[in-house]
């Protein structure tokens, strides 16, 4: 409605706006109202772009190939290439110009120059072997390319896909390829006929090795009993040997013991004989001496009265003696007494003073 239009831009677009000849509005995915009549928009996608490619190109050895791949690129600066190519919007059908659409052919046409750079110099064999190689000279030289800084294009990714040569050549080379991979197996089959006479005469060798191997270890297990049979014999005599001087000393031992039991009893003896010896001259002296005194005293009694040698006797006897001594003397005069009374009390007297004593 009178020339007043509203436009939207994508985040990966960065639009100019230019008004009278001057920029009036710059920037990535913004939106505004605008007079068309007088504004014209320029939009360039900053965003990452893909690109395949395919092309022929010559080896050294002047046989053709085919490269496929693809790169990724991005425009870093806008302004700049808004300066070198027509990016202007039209209203109504895109772009007014065919520049954005040359663009990724550039970036292709700078790969295709610097990977027959690279062909010129390899054989169709190793070129059939060179993607990496390619990928990493060609990266290389888009990056020092002054057409790509010129313009303001940052490469983000190079990747080479595919290289063939042709089909007549694809099919010689299979050919040859294939005839390689016969002359192998038949030499696989040789090896392995050869492999296998070989491996039938290292087993015989391993068996025959083998034979040795076990003879000589039975050998040796022959001689390791033999000597282990010698060393248990020696280890028994040295035993028995050990054995008997151990009974020899445990012999001198008791031997020395039994004599020094008998150095012992032998002492022993003497002692016991002086102290029998003493024990006799002691006894006899210790009888003389009573018989001495058994005699002296009765020297001594032999001229009193047995009346008054009874009476001394009886001095400090207990009272139960007394009466004993008393019932003797009536025992002796039993003839001349014709009855005897005795009271129960003196009997219980006497009874009680015995079961005391």
């Amino acid at each position: 409605m009178f020339g007043i239009r509203f436009i939207k831009i994508q985040p990966t677009t960065y639009v100019l706006q230019y008004k009278a000849g001057k920029v009036k509005r710059e920037g990535a995915g913004l939106s505004f109202f605008y007079y068309s009549p007088t504004t014209s928009l320029v939009a360039i996608p900053v965003g990452s772009t893909d690109v395949p490619f395919i092309f022929n190109e010559v080896t050294a050895d002047f046989q053709e190939i085919t490269i496929q791949g693809q790169v990724a690129y991005r425009l870093t600066d806008p302004k700049k290439i808004s300066q070198l190519l027509n990016f202007t919007l039209d209203a109504f059908s895109g772009y007014v110009s065919d520049d954005p659409k040359k663009l990724p052919q550039r970036v292709v046409n700078t790969i295709n120059v610097l990977t027959r750079k690279e062909l010129q110099n390899l054989p169709l064999r190793q070129a059939l072997k060179a993607s990496d190689a390619l990928v990493k000279t060609v990266s290389a030289g888009l990056a020092e390319s002054s057409e790509m800084a010129s313009v303001g294009i940052e490469i983000l990714g190079l990747s080479i896909l595919a290289i063939k040569p042709t089909p007549e050549t694809s099919r010689a080379l299979e050919a040859e390829a294939r005839e390689q991979i016969l002359r192998e197996a038949d030499e696989a089959i040789y090896a392995r006929r050869n492999s296998a006479v070989e491996q039938e005469r290292a087993i015989k060798e391993n068996e025959l090795n083998t034979e040795i191997a076990v003879e000589n270890k039975k050998r040796q297990i022959r001689e390791a009993q033999m000597e282990a049979e010698i060393a248990v014999e020696n280890k028994k005599r040295q035993v028995r040997e050990a054995q008997m001087e151990a009974e020899r000393v445990i012999q001198e031992k008791q031997h020395q013991l039994q004599k020094a039991e008998m150095a012992a009893k032998i002492t022993l003896e003497e002692k016991n004989k002086d102290l029998v010896t003493l024990a006799v001259e002691n006894t006899k002296s210790e009888a003389d001496a009573k018989a001495y005194a058994v005699s002296g005293l009765m020297k001594a009694i032999s001229g009193i009265d047995a009346k008054a040698l009874q009476a001394l006797a009886s001095m400090g006897m207990q009272p139960n003696q007394l009466i004993a001594l008393a019932f003797q003397e009536l025992a002796e005069k039993a003839e001349k007494i014709g009855q005897l009374n005795v009271s129960p009390e003196l009997l219980r007297e006497l009874l009680s003073q015995r079961s005391k004593h």
